[in-house]
């Protein structure tokens, strides 16, 4: 079986194929499946385009994404713990949907930025000791000690 050339993400449709891969693999994670479906009762119809604005505006700049990702996760941290391991799981699982659908510039952008966020997010909302994002993922630079988005 011949292997399918990956591209780079280039527009939204590229975006929507990342988000729903990605959050298909999330509901079928045992670590953070039962968090989206069962604690969070994530509304995917409604989520799923939002995550497309969100990843539009990190990636491309487009201003579509209108919403406050901390406090939503916040909220989600006083029901569930959010522990270092979940934050791992999903930049792993992120990065491995990345790398399975595109290659090239972009790609390697939206990896670093997913790991920026999750080390933002969980320096924020986190019930566990630090992460540092670096010492799984090295490719985060050293900027104001791994805490900027």
């Amino acid at each position: 079986m011949a292997s399918v050339a990956r591209t780079d993400i280039t527009s939204r449709d590229d975006i929507a194929l990342l988000v729903d891969t990605f959050y298909d693999r999330i509901r079928q994670d045992e670590l953070l499946g039962p968090i989206f479906d069962d604690v969070a009762h994530v509304d995917w119809s409604a989520h799923l385009p939002k995550m497309y604005d969100f990843w539009e505006s990190v990636l491309f700049g487009a201003a579509a994404f209108k919403g406050n990702p901390l406090a939503v996760h916040r909220a989600l941290a006083s029901l569930t713990p959010l522990t270092s391991r979940e934050f791992y799981r999903w930049v792993s699982l992120f990065h491995q949907t990345v790398d399975d659908l595109f290659d090239g510039p972009m790609a390697a952008i939206a990896k670093d930025r997913a790991a920026r966020i999750a080390v933002t997010m969980h320096s924020h909302v986190a019930t566990s000791a630090v992460f540092d994002g670096a010492a799984k993922f090295p490719h985060i630079e050293d900027d104001e000690k791994r805490r900027v988005v």
